[in-house]
């Protein structure tokens, strides 16, 4: 595949801080993208065909003269291309065939959204070399749009709204056509952010996660709201006996995102100030919310694998007192996030590593570019 005069692109995976299962019910999360990247060497190709030659996947073609959404596609690299395309193309916005030699940094299946990451690179792409004037937020939209109908996953727009703004944000999806994005100050030094992949298996998880929304959205209608975001949360609390009908995890979950989401506010408050000690207490907090409220730590389907409630315990036995830690992303199998000082990496990284392997435990910065176009 012949590249000429390539430009270049970068999206950055992210970690999700605060604000567990809250996007979907237009809440709120602090989230923050990290330095693991997708880069992509692009150049336009003067076709209708997206040509493409992945590091670790081999090679791609994608023919944009048809963009529906293609069943055999689903969950591929593939289905992003198109679904991005199709966004562009559905808000007015102009694309074309290009040659591109795509690497990345980011695990795959680690809860960093390399899938996100990608989206928003494919739509740097779009937007770098054909000149579709687009916004962050909108190429956020767009790789939202193309992995709920394309790719087949049914996620918020947290991931890729991290990582096309960069750096560390609070994010308010009240309004989710225009989000609210707040930059954070935050000084950690001391301390680093981990992510430990458990390794736990995805298949057949999505129910699970669905069930989050559903359960959710149904204390909503009892209120003749959509979302939880539009219920009042004293209105809420006073009328949990009456909601029990809809079932006591539904009703646990709400409890859940009414708390979460005050708390990412606090945590945002308590980088700022500096006091780290509060920052922490709210990470803990909010992973134990995950744990007894949302009830993402393990599909109930599965409860001899509970890798996540192993990671998270261990976690606890080596970090109390000093550190954080927390379910990450979407749960019941994956990631948790853990923030460890500086003098515990090695311990850290020695006994979670022992249980879950050694290049399982991600040690991460915050990148504070967002993503699109770079020099070489």
């Amino acid at each position: 595949m012949h590249i000429c005069d390539a430009r270049y692109f970068s999206a950055s995976g992210r970690v999700e801080i605060g604000g567990n299962h809250t996007d979907h019910q237009r809440g709120r999360v602090l989230a923050a993208a990290v330095g693991l990247e997708i880069t992509a060497a692009a150049s336009p190709n003067g076709t209708d065909v997206v040509w493409l030659d992945y590091d670790v996947f081999g090679t791609d073609e994608i023919v944009l003269t048809n963009l529906k959404a293609d069943p055999d596609e689903k969950g591929t690299s593939a289905a992003l291309v198109r679904g991005v395309a199709e966004w562009f193309v559905l808000h007015g916005r102009a694309i074309g065939g290009f040659n591109a030699r795509i690497a990345t940094s980011i695990p795959m299946g680690a809860g960093l959204s390399s899938s996100a990451a990608y989206a928003v690179l494919i739509g740097n792409i779009f937007k770098g070399l054909f000149g579709a004037d687009v916004s962050p937020i909108e190429i956020a939209q767009a790789g939202q749009y193309a992995e709920n109908v394309h790719f087949g996953k049914p996620c918020g727009l947290m991931d890729q709204a991290a990582s096309s703004f960069g750096g560390l944000n609070v994010i308010d999806f009240a309004d989710p056509q225009n989000p609210i994005v707040v930059p954070v100050r935050a000084e950690l030094s001391g301390y680093s952010m981990c992510v430990v992949d458990t390794g736990g298996s995805h298949a057949d998880l999505t129910p699970d996660y669905a069930s989050c929304a559903t359960e959710m959205k149904a204390v909503a209608r009892h209120f003749g709201k959509e979302y939880l975001r539009e219920v009042d949360a004293c209105d809420f609390r006073s009328s949990i006996g009456s909601l029990r009908y809809l079932g006591d995890r539904a009703v646990l979950r709400a409890i859940h995102f009414f708390g979460e989401n005050e708390r990412v506010l606090l945590q945002a408050a308590a980088l700022e100030s500096g006091d780290i000690k509060a920052f922490m207490g709210h990470v803990i907090e909010s992973g134990r919310s995950s744990m007894a409220l949302l009830q993402n730590v393990y599909s109930p389907s599965n409860p001899q694998q509970q890798g996540l409630t192993l990671a998270l315990a261990m976690s606890e036995r080596i970090l109390a007192g000093t550190g954080a830690w927390r379910v990450h992303g979407g749960g019941f199998a994956g990631t948790i996030l853990a923030f460890v000082p500086d003098g515990q990496k090695k311990a850290y990284r020695c006994q979670l590593g022992g249980v879950f392997g050694e290049d399982h435990c991600h040690f991460l910065n915050i990148r504070r570019e967002g993503g699109g176009e770079v020099s070489e």
